[in-house]
This record gives C-alpha cells, structure tokens and sequence, in this order.
C-alpha cells in the first residue's frame, strides 16, 4: 500500500529535525526512532540531501560538524602547556608489548608526540587520528594502524559506523580518550558521533586513561561520554583546588606530577576475549 505523501513528508521532516539536533545518528538508530526499514531511511536521507538539509556519511548523516566545529589545527593551539603536561603523564602509562587505542583529538596528538620519544617497542597503536598515525608510523619498533571511516578533513580524523565496525577486530590494554569538558556529573565531549565511537573502544579495553588539560574543567558539552563512578583513569593538569571548585572529587585525577607513583595497570576486566587478526 502506498504511503500518503504527506506522512512520507511528515517523517522526512521529523529525521531532519532528529539530525539536527543531533548532529549524527547512524542508520540502524534513525529506524528504531522512526520505525522503518533501512531502504525506507536511506531513500529519506538521499532526499534531504538533495534539498540540502542533511550531509549524508556511510551509515548515517552528519550535518556540519566538518566545517562549524574549529578544526584540528586551530584547536592544537589552546592550551598547549597544559596538554603537555596531560601527555607526559599518559605516556608513562604505555609499556612495551602494549596494544593502545589513541583517540581524535590534539591532547591525544600531544601524547604521540612524546611518545615518539621514548624507547618503548614493541608496540601496537591503533588510531582515528589522522596526525597520530603519521606521526608515528615512522618511529622503529611501533606498529601502527588506522581505523576505517569516513574522512572528516579539517578535523582530521575517521568518523562513523565502518569505523566502529573496524574497533571490534581489536582489544586494547589501555585506550586514551579526550572530551571536551569535565563537571560534577561526568565527562562531556561535543559531537555524538565521536562518543559512540568513543565508547566502542571502551567496550574493547581493558584500561581506559581520559586525558583533559584544565581548560575544559568546569566545562560542559552537550553529550555525556561517562559519568565519574564509571571512569577508570582520569589525566589532567588541573589543580586540586581547580578540580574541588569544579565539583569534581581529586580522587578521580591521576597527578601529572612525574615523579608520583603510577596506578595498578593490571586489567580492570581480564575476562576480555582476545581476538588475533
């Protein structure tokens, strides 16, 4: 039986309205909220991309982020100290044999930048980040690899579900996240398609190190990535009296101070499967 034009209307208007509150959902998310089939979803997305209302991406839309949101270069500026120190405090945490996931992000692209440093091999990095892979992918004994996705340019990293699809071939010791703010009730991050993604690599690490410059304490985003009674290691530069004034108890804040002792890195869930590629 056809559907009446207007309902097809009415629907297509409800997914633009979903995407732009949003900024990206995933297909398979776009069905259960409207209740139709995949082909039904697609064949709305093509046509609010023909009027200009959405962006389409392989596997679901994303309107905008790429060329509202700053780009990776002019965010690399801001705070750069602080992320400095967040990096030599993260990269203390990375031991031969390791298998890493290094998220989007310029905190992360600082910690590569240390790590391109230190004698630590043999190592396995797995990245989104397109400046972290070329980074490293010189340095001898380091084994890197990137995820598939869609190639967001100025913000210089591979979105989407292909690439959450490819974190699932793998499982990490520690995976180093970043988010833009941190609150009493959690940390925050400003797109939901980076948290999704985000919380992929969570599910498939044994350790997960969060790393924030005092910057974006205090902060707050529109997206939660993990409320504090889930988070397992907290990086950040800020200080004790920055952090209670935040709301944020210090016991979550692991000291960047290198001469502190390091937390107990054997796994938080040693039951995680192996899966050789």
């Amino acid at each position: 039986m056809r559907v009446p034009i207007h309902v097809v209307e009415a629907r297509r208007e409800k997914l633009s309205a979903l995407l732009e509150q949003h900024h990206y959902l995933p297909v398979h998310e776009l069905c259960q909220r409207l209740g139709v089939s995949e082909a039904t979803a697609r064949r709305d997305l093509a046509m609010l991309a023909s009027r200009n209302k959405v962006k389409r991406t392989h596997g679901g839309a994303l309107v905008e982020f790429n060329e509202r949101f700053p780009s990776f270069r002019e965010r690399q500026a801001n705070g750069a100290c602080g992320k400095a120190k967040v990096a030599k405090a993260a990269a203390r945490l990375l031991q031969p044999r390791g298998t890493y996931f290094l998220d989007s992000g310029t905190t992360i692209f600082a910690l590569a930048e240390v790590f391109r440093e230190l004698a630590v091999s043999p190592v396995t990095i797995v990245t989104s980040n397109l400046p972290v892979g070329e980074l490293l992918s010189s340095v001898p004994g380091l084994s890197v690899f990137l995820t598939a996705g869609q190639l967001l340019g100025r913000q210089s990293v591979l979105l989407g579900e292909t690439a959450q699809r490819s974190l699932k071939f793998w499982n990490f010791d520690i995976a180093f996240l970043s988010a833009e703010a941190a609150n009493q009730n959690g940390i925050w991050n400003s797109q939901e398609a980076i948290v999704q993604q985000q919380l992929v690599a969570v599910r498939r690490s044994a350790r997960v190190a969060y790393c924030l410059d005092s910057s974006k304490i205090g902060t707050s985003a529109p997206f939660l990535l993990k409320k504090w009674e889930e988070v397992d290691l907290f990086l950040t530069d800020a200080s004790a009296d920055r952090l209670q004034s935040a709301g944020i108890e210090s016991k979550f804040a692991l000291s960047c101070d290198p001469s502190s002792p390091l937390p107990d890195l054997r796994p938080s869930n040693p039951s995680l499967p192996v899966h050789f590629l």
